[in-house]
């Protein structure tokens, strides 16, 4: 694959029911519900709606076995309706449910992190080399029963790696890093082809789109490495909601996609389920426009990443990119954040010359793919000596606002995330100037360059949300979305909770029906406490650790 020109990642076919995945076919767009699973007729209404929106894959959580073999009750009340999506079980931790739900299922879910292993506690265990071949041997005795099973009904597996939820014993010999995420589903996917069960998709997800990212990367550089292709289900777990959680979903995704990773996607919003699939279907076929494009120039050779580090030296604060949009004082800008006084406007598809040291260079690009134009433009100018600071500008003239969010937010992260610029600037009549800025301050956040306001790491809610999520997502912002630069989780139970939470700085989890438990980090600091006193002891904890301070008036 190219870096430059777009084109897909050739992966092997699995089929899903009627749905085929990988191969020829396009990027798969899917939502997972968040209705009890026991409860027959709202899980098929809603997997129903999924459908009516564009879903093309619906997950549902299987808790138990009672779940999964429900399942099948679920499917066929989905078919009265005239929906015949095919249907996925999410399991964790509990290998009967994934046995019974395939055989009444499409595809089930299982998470490496947990299907054998225990709930993650974070102890740090010493394995000797046969004691760890021992653990090898003990995911087999559980897997291979089960993959029997899934070939027999011809049912598709997922292995899901969430960063949140990997094992002790990962985490003891790999550490919290992509290397131990894509191990971690290389362990199975080694048992799998030694049986020769092939009809598998991976995900490999995290709430940080940069880790995220590199994950994927490295799975697809291992697979290869082991002659293997099979399909990639991209997302961002975690990623809230509103602007924010499409913002930070089109960086992570958008990039991947851009690259021609990904053969199935979920955004995950803590919304209701079908505002979901627009938003996935808006970010596939944006990407997927650029199939044929105009080919661009290859360098002659790819330069080191992260190429901002090349730069010219900024104004002291200019380790941070800077976000610049349309009608602000552009040069003023400029003398501030960059230590340039003047710019040069060049078109990326112009040929690379000298610019003058002291002047910055904005970038433009009318290119279909302006992601590979304007990066072979950067490193060919880089290889020939050039090291201005460079603004990385973009247009869109689209008349929808949430439209301008994603293409933009695909486009400026995937250059982000490659070291490719030191500011951003946007040109995008459907947005207002302060729209705008917020905009790119939020793209610069998901990438991890900038923090401008409080994060939220929420969960999407599913079947195992134990508070209305939304609603709890909305009070926590409300009472501390003044609190710049703070991590702040809000997730629906323990599946993941912790774990995601290890890049927030303190966490509101779902403990039971009415129960919340509050974290420092990874640290669990209050237990189990009413959900009505949940948000004044959070601010509280807050306090007690120097990170609260009152809103201003």
């Amino acid at each position: 694959m190219s870096r430059y020109n777009y084109g897909r990642r050739r992966s092997s076919r699995v089929n899903v029911g009627n749905l085929t995945i990988g191969g020829d076919a396009p990027v798969r767009v899917q939502s997972m519900t968040n209705t009890n699973t026991l409860d027959t007729a709202a899980s098929a209404a809603q997997v129903s709606r999924i459908a009516q929106a564009g879903g093309e894959l619906v997950r549902l959580t299987t808790q138990g076995v009672a779940e999964a073999r429900n399942m099948a009750a679920i499917g066929e009340a989905a078919r009265a309706m005239g929906c015949r999506v095919p249907l996925v079980a999410d399991v964790h931790f509990n290998p009967k449910a994934a046995y019974e739900a395939a055989r009444t299922c499409q595809k089930v879910r299982i998470n490496p992190g947990n299907f054998v292993d225990a709930a993650r506690t974070f102890r740090k265990l010493t394995f000797t080399d046969e004691e760890y071949a021992a653990e090898i041997e003990r995911i087999r005795a559980a897997l291979v029963p089960f993959l029997d099973i899934c070939r027999e009904h011809h049912t598709a597996v997922r292995l899901g790696v969430n960063h949140g939820s990997l094992s002790d014993r990962i985490m003891s010999r790999y550490g919290d890093t992509p290397a131990g995420m894509v191990e971690s589903v290389l362990e199975f996917l080694r048992i799998c082809r030694e049986v020769d069960f092939t009809d598998i998709v991976i995900s490999i997800k995290a709430s940080n789109v940069v880790v995220m990212v590199a994950t994927v990367r490295l799975l697809v550089e291992r697979m290869e490495a082991e002659n293997m292709a099979f399909p990639i289900h991209l997302g961002v777990t975690e990623a809230g909601d509103g602007e924010d959680g499409r913002v930070k979903s089109a960086v992570g995704i958008g990039t991947l996609l851009a690259e021609g990773i990904g053969d199935t996607i979920r955004v995950s919003l803590s919304e209701a389920p079908e505002n979901e699939i627009p938003v996935a279907m808006a970010l596939r076929d944006y990407i997927a426009s650029r199939s044929g494009h105009e080919p661009v120039a290859e360098p002659a050779a790819e330069m080191p990443a992260p190429l901002r580090n090349l730069a010219a030296p900024f104004h002291p604060q200019a380790d941070e990119p800077v976000a610049l949009a349309a009608g602000t004082p552009l040069v003023a800008g400029l003398d501030f954040d960059l230590g340039c006084t003047e710019h040069v406007a060049i078109d990326a598809s112009a040929p690379v010359a000298p610019v003058d040291p002291a002047k910055s260079i904005l970038l433009t690009s009318t290119h279909p793919n302006p992601v590979g134009e304007m990066s072979s433009w950067i490193e060919r100018y880089y290889a020939a000596g050039g090291r201005n600071p460079i603004i990385l500008s973009l247009s869109y003239d689209d008349a929808d606002p949430e439209m301008v969010r994603l293409k933009s937010a695909a486009d400026f992260g995937a250059l982000l995330l490659n070291g490719y610029g030191n500011a951003l600037h946007i040109n995008a009549p459907a947005l207002s100037c302060e729209q705008s800025h917020s905009l790119l301050l939020g793209i610069l956040q998901a990438a991890r360059l900038r923090f401008s306001k409080t994060e939220y790491i929420a969960c999407p809610s599913c079947g195992r949300t134990l508070f209305d999520l939304p609603a709890t997502l909305a009070e926590v912002r409300r009472a501390t979305s003044h609190l710049k630069g703070l991590k702040i989780g809000v997730m629906g139970c323990i599946v993941n909770g912790p774990g995601e939470m290890a890049d927030a700085d303190y966490g509101y989890v779902g403990a039971g029906p009415g129960r919340v438990s509050l974290y420092k980090g990874k640290e669990l600091k209050i237990k189990n406490i009413p959900t009505s006193e949940a948000l004044p002891a959070l601010v509280e904890l807050l306090r007690a650790n120097g990170d609260w301070r009152e809103p201003e008036e």
